[in-house]
């Protein structure tokens, strides 16, 4: 989410990617879910330095929860059974794209360096 739309717009929603399995995969699938926790949905998921991400889980820090990073579904936590909320999107010529008739593109998150690495931390491997 664009820095100048997070105050006050509440239209406006954060998304996460994964990319699932391992580099020895010939096809890339990558996920998309609402960067929001299904205990406690004001809880994001990532918190700006990334959703960290164990054994193929990606975990709530505020209470625990775990999430199956291909499904969406708690496995572990205080919301055991539900789901995250799942953004239609495809790979296409090197990129990720929204394909979500649901949602509207907007704009990309912040940077978190001024270098030219435009790498995601938002796969963070415990």
């Amino acid at each position: 989410m664009p820095d100048d739309m997070q105050d006050g717009d509440d239209d406006v929603r954060e998304a996460i990617l994964l990319k699932l399995g391992g580099e020895d995969d010939d096809a890339e699938a990558v996920v998309g879910w609402l960067n929001y926790c299904q205990h406690m949905t004001h809880i994001k998921l990532d918190k700006g330095s990334g959703a960290p991400v164990r054994d193929g889980e990606v975990i709530c820090v505020n209470h625990g929860a775990l999430f199956a990073a291909d499904s969406g579904e708690c496995t572990y936590g205080p919301c055991e059974g539900a789901f995250l909320n799942e953004l239609d999107v495809r790979v296409a010529d090197g990129g990720v794209y929204l394909d979500d008739e649901d949602f509207e593109y907007v704009g990309e998150g912040p940077v978190e360096s001024d270098d030219d690495d435009l790498s995601s931390s938002s796969n963070v491997i415990l």
